[in-house]
């Protein structure tokens, strides 16, 4: 991601930088647009339960896998301790069964040797599985494992039941095929390479900040949110100070705003009661 000129924010990274980025778009008259994705879930835990308690009224879009979604998230979202946090979380399709069919390369549930037909079944019966335990909640969004989805299969999401796909990176195309949205995350906190831990204050803030300012210059497409990627369930306390942290700052600046994935995914989803 050289376009994004990560040597020349060395100065600014730290939480004033990120201050100081959010005032930019404050004197422009713009607000700086973010979203929170959390992936791999499948059902209720002690490490969900902590991510929300961190959140606050944040919303989070909650990857879910399909073939091991347990009723008892359903459950878990509309309980009356918690639904008035719980009513702007959404739920999207991470996949079917988060399972590696990538003969040779990278990890990946889509990969191009796979038939076109089993990656349809595959994606038609994660629409259904969702759409049957969560009803509106479920959107019609595939978040794909490892962020990883062939482009060539693009064109079975609308017959599939999905208008809309978020991957990694900043998006090339608000709309990657014909009746297709995507809209993407740009900072994942965890440190896959290492000990899964966090990836660190520094390299998080270099990256949100970096995006954001990328957007503002019209480096990247503008109108992309900046989304952040957690999971929950391999999360560390570090990964928790940060999000607190985050939550913090961004709750205090007229300029940051978080949007649920109704309104990430807008052109697609509608509203959501």
């Amino acid at each position: 991601m050289n376009h994004l000129r990560w040597e020349n924010l060395a100065p600014r990274v730290g939480w004033s930088g990120l201050i100081d980025e959010f005032d930019c778009w404050k004197e422009t008259g713009r607000v700086a647009t973010l979203w929170w994705r959390d992936d791999d879930a499948a059902g209720p835990s002690s490490q969900l339960n902590r991510l929300l308690s961190i959140s606050g009224e944040i919303p989070i879009s909650l990857a879910v896998i399909p073939a091991d979604a347990d009723a008892g998230l359903a459950t878990w979202l509309v309980h009356p301790s918690r639904s008035h946090q719980t009513k702007r979380i959404a739920i999207l399709q991470h996949g079917w069964r988060h399972k590696n069919h990538a003969v040779n390369g990278k990890k990946s549930e889509f990969p191009p040797e796979r038939c076109r037909q089993a990656v349809a079944s595959d994606l038609a019966a994660g629409r259904t599985k969702l759409a049957a335990l969560f009803e509106v909640r479920a959107l019609p969004v595939l978040a794909p494992p490892w962020n990883r989805f062939d482009c060539s299969f693009l064109p079975l999401l609308s017959a599939c039941g999905l208008g809309a796909i978020s991957s990694v990176r900043p998006r090339q195309s608000a709309r990657p095929a014909p009746g297709i949205v995507a809209a993407n995350v740009h900072v994942d906190l965890v440190a896959w390479a290492g000990a899964r831990g966090f990836i660190g204050e520094r390299a998080a803030l270099g990256g949100l900040i970096g995006h954001l300012r990328a957007r503002r210059l019209a480096e990247v497409d503008a109108e992309e949110p900046t989304g952040i990627l957690t999971h929950h369930l391999v999360q560390d306390e570090a990964t928790d100070a940060f999000l607190r942290r985050l939550a913090a700052y961004t709750g205090a600046h007229r300029a940051a705003c978080w949007l649920d994935a109704t309104e990430v995914f807008a052109d697609v989803v509608g509203s959501r009661p």
